[in-house]
């Protein structure tokens, strides 16, 4: 191969590397934005989860159509509002409501169950898991098991329902748009955050919630991070990698984000974790890493 040609290949492996790295970075930190937005007296659904996906979908939205990008339709609006209502008002809102109470770093751990849940509900639309992904499964919801049954989670009631129903929302919400009438990835992304930020908002409003009238300064920073980087950035990448990478690469984000979100809590938010809570986080990624594999030997 010339030196030309290397050129263009190092650039395109930087690139990936470049944008892995934001996923796991970017993802992984958003549970501790998360909580120190919440400390910072914002409230959980109307403003740490709901208004800035508003902001984010409206900001991605104008910018495309502005960019001559089609509008979605009546039927693909339809299906972005299910998508919104599966994958952000349960999967997104009820891991910020969870960390009212429970730690980000627990929190991350109860989401990397998602690929189970994947696997399970792949089998309402044929997708029959081999028997290394049915042991995968397993592996991990012993995890889940094992989480759930003795770790701090069972101090906060609220927190270990809302920590259940977060992954399952979203793995179910990804199975069931597969298929679907959507708009090009960008302007779905866009879509679905703009419907399902409505929808938190509402939400939001309905239990009471209102703005706060002296939030702190590291609380704003921690929203305006939440939105910018992680809703707009590091999901424009994520959508970008699905584009140029082998899917099983982009799906590595589910075992190194909770890891990064541990170590990120402990750093800067000063969160400690029993040995219990370690054991569970490391059977819930063996099961996750399992199933990757086994999905490579498939392929």
């Amino acid at each position: 191969m010339s030196a030309s040609a290397q050129a263009p290949a190092r650039a395109a492996g930087l690139a990936v590397v470049f944008a892995l790295a934001i996923v796991y970075v970017v993802w992984g930190s958003t549970y501790l934005g998360i909580r120190f937005a919440l400390e910072g007296g914002w409230p959980p659904l109307l403003a740490v989860s709901g208004a800035r996906f508003v902001v984010a979908g409206g900001a991605m939205y104008a910018f495309l159509r502005w960019r001559g990008v089609p509008a979605p339709t009546r039927a693909q609006w339809k299906n972005l509002a299910v998508m919104g209502l599966l994958l952000l008002l349960l999967g997104n809102g009820f891991v910020v409501l969870s960390e009212q109470s429970v730690s980000s770093g627990l929190a991350a751990v109860a989401v990397a169950s998602v690929p189970l849940w994947m696997g399970v509900f792949g089998l309402m639309y044929g997708n029959r898991p081999s028997r290394i992904e049915w042991l995968g499964i397993a592996i991990g919801f012993a995890g889940v098991v094992w989480l759930n049954a003795g770790s701090s989670l069972t101090a906060s009631p609220a927190g270990l329902v809302f920590l259940l129903i977060a992954p399952i929302g979203w793995a179910f919400g990804s199975v069931w748009s597969r298929g679907r009438d959507l708009p090009p990835p960008f302007m779905a992304a866009a879509g679905q955050m703009l419907c399902g930020g409505v929808m938190i908002v509402a939400a939001g409003l309905l239990r009471g919630e209102s703005l706060p009238e002296a939030p702190t300064l590291q609380g704003t920073l921690a929203l305006a991070y939440l939105a910018v980087f992680g809703s707009i950035i590091a999901f424009s990448t994520y959508v970008w990698l699905l584009h140029n990478v082998r899917p099983v690469l982009v799906s590595s984000y589910a075992y190194v984000n909770p890891a990064i979100a541990v170590l990120l809590g402990a750093w800067l938010a000063g969160e400690r974790f029993s040995a219990h809570d370690i054991g569970a986080m490391a059977v819930i990624l063996a099961g996750v890493v399992t199933i990757t594999m086994a999905r490579v030997l498939r392929r």
